[in-house]
């Protein structure tokens, strides 16, 4: 059975996320040169990548309660 602190610590993680993703793109919204804007994407995607698993991750548990 799926405890609730896990559940909480999911959607800790996953706030964490989403609030670097929103950092990154107020970054690249503010930078200029390819260079720059390729990392920040690189990033975005990573962390976007991340905000998915943990998503699942949680959903699943969730499901099994």
């Amino acid at each position: 059975m799926a405890s609730s602190d896990s559940i909480a610590q999911l959607n800790d993680r996953i706030a964490i996320v989403r609030d670097n993703i929103r950092q990154l793109t107020e970054q690249a919204a503010a930078v200029s040169g390819a260079e720059s804007e390729a990392r920040n994407a690189d990033r975005i995607a990573q962390q976007s990548e991340e905000l998915e698993r943990l998503i699942k991750e949680r959903d699943a548990l969730l499901e099994k309660k």
